[in-house]
């Protein structure tokens, strides 16, 4: 039986200079995901409607539109405000730098020529929190697949679409329960996974680009009272 491949995650690279982007493949060659590249801010901002980014290294000194323009407008759009900005610059970053690049929205600084280990690293930690994002979207998915008996999907959706899925869930119980369906017991069952879907929907808004300790196992128990309640209902 074959063994299913991690789903590689995409890293966007952008820069003006050619020898800058080749420099940068070589450095995350390593990782093994996949490196898309942009030759200016316009590039980038293009790239990141078509798909979605764990992280983007984003060059500041860039002619026309430069690194702190390009990530205005990232944060901007509600499709890749999310997406953590790792800005490059081949000057000394000194305080005005680093104000307007936080300023922005930026989750990271680093200063050219840098130690490769050093990029690997802060990329990885974006890639970590990129993937469990992704995990908890498609473990709600999976839950809220329980309630409604709809199938597996093909592709695991993204935090957002995952908070109002739950909503829909959340929602359907809600009704089910006005509607006097089911036992009493039943009916407090409802109630229960109501309440904790809502909770799990607030966390899923608040997490941003944080870790959500605890939230898989939470859901994994929702999954399992799911469970009872339908077989207690099919009965």
């Amino acid at each position: 039986m074959s063994i299913a491949t991690p789903e590689k995650a995409s890293i966007l690279i952008v820069d003006d200079m050619e020898e800058n982007l080749v420099a940068l493949e070589a450095v995350l060659g390593s990782l093994d995901q996949q490196l898309v590249r942009a030759h200016s801010g316009e590039e980038a901002l293009k790239a990141m409607l078509r798909q979605d980014f764990a992280v983007v290294l984003l060059d500041v000194l860039m002619p026309g539109m430069d690194g702190f323009e390009t990530a205005a407008n990232i944060k901007r759009l509600d499709q890749t405000k999310d997406v953590p900005i790792i800005l490059l610059t081949g000057t000394e970053a000194d305080t005005d730098y680093l104000y307007r690049g936080y300023a922005l929205g930026a989750a990271d600084f680093l200063t050219k020529p840098f130690a490769p280990w050093l990029l690997r690293t802060k990329v990885n930690v974006f890639l970590d929190l990129y993937r469990k994002n992704r995990q908890l979207a498609a473990q709600a998915e999976q839950l809220r697949r329980l309630l409604v008996g709809t199938p597996t999907p093909a592709a695991p959706m993204g935090p957002a679409g995952s908070v109002e899925r739950i909503e829909g869930a959340r929602d359907r119980l809600s009704r089910g329960r006005a509607a006097g369906t089911g036992a009493a017991r039943s009916g407090e069952q409802l109630a229960e996974i109501t309440e904790r879907l809502a909770q799990i929907e607030l966390q899923l808004r608040d997490a941003g680009d944080n870790e959500t300790p605890g939230l898989a196992d939470r859901i994994a128990d929702l999954e399992r009272a799911v469970r009872s309640l339908r077989v207690g209902r099919d009965a």
